[in-house]
């Protein structure tokens, strides 16, 4: 009877050991790796709005993946997405938990569209109103609170 309780507890052990190796990425915490520092400026004075820390999104992988998963972001952290084109764009919320404002940029870097309060887990399109190279997503509501306007634009330098 002993020989059986222990066989059993091994081969629990065992399976917890295997479940561990395939976490997936909604079942851990994702941490934010700054990868550059990302400057918005007043398109009518040229002044810094403000300054963040950001990681890329340039892989096809990362694009797909963008925020999803992630429990937070602070107020100075972005992510910014770069395509090799520019064309209209559209996000959607899936596997994110974070809500987000997401800004659409040209090839310019020029704010086109901003889809503002992005809600989380939302499978809903947000288009961009005009065609984008650039996507920066923020947490949501600073868009208001930077006060950006359509024609406000970015510089960007990887760390």
């Amino acid at each position: 009877m002993s020989r059986i309780v222990i066989i059993l507890l091994l081969c629990l052990v065992v399976s917890c050991k295997e479940e561990q190796k395939n976490i997936t990425p909604s079942q851990q915490d994702i941490s934010f790796t700054k990868e550059g520092e990302l400057q918005l400026l007043k398109k009518s004075t040229d002044s810094i709005i403000v300054t963040l820390d950001i990681e890329f999104a340039k892989t096809e992988y990362e694009t797909q993946t963008g925020l999803m998963y992630r429990k937070m972001m602070e107020t100075n952290q972005g992510m910014l997405f770069i395509f090799k084109d520019e064309q209209p764009r559209s996000f959607y919320m899936k596997n994110t938990f974070i809500p987000l404002d997401i800004i659409y940029l040209n090839t310019k870097k020029e704010i086109v569209s901003i889809q503002k309060n992005a809600k989380p887990l939302n499978e809903m399109s947000l288009p961009s109103e005009k065609p984008a190279m650039y996507v920066l997503e923020v947490n949501a509501g600073l868009s208001d609170v930077w006060n950006l306007n359509l024609g406000d634009y970015i510089t960007f330098a990887n760390l």
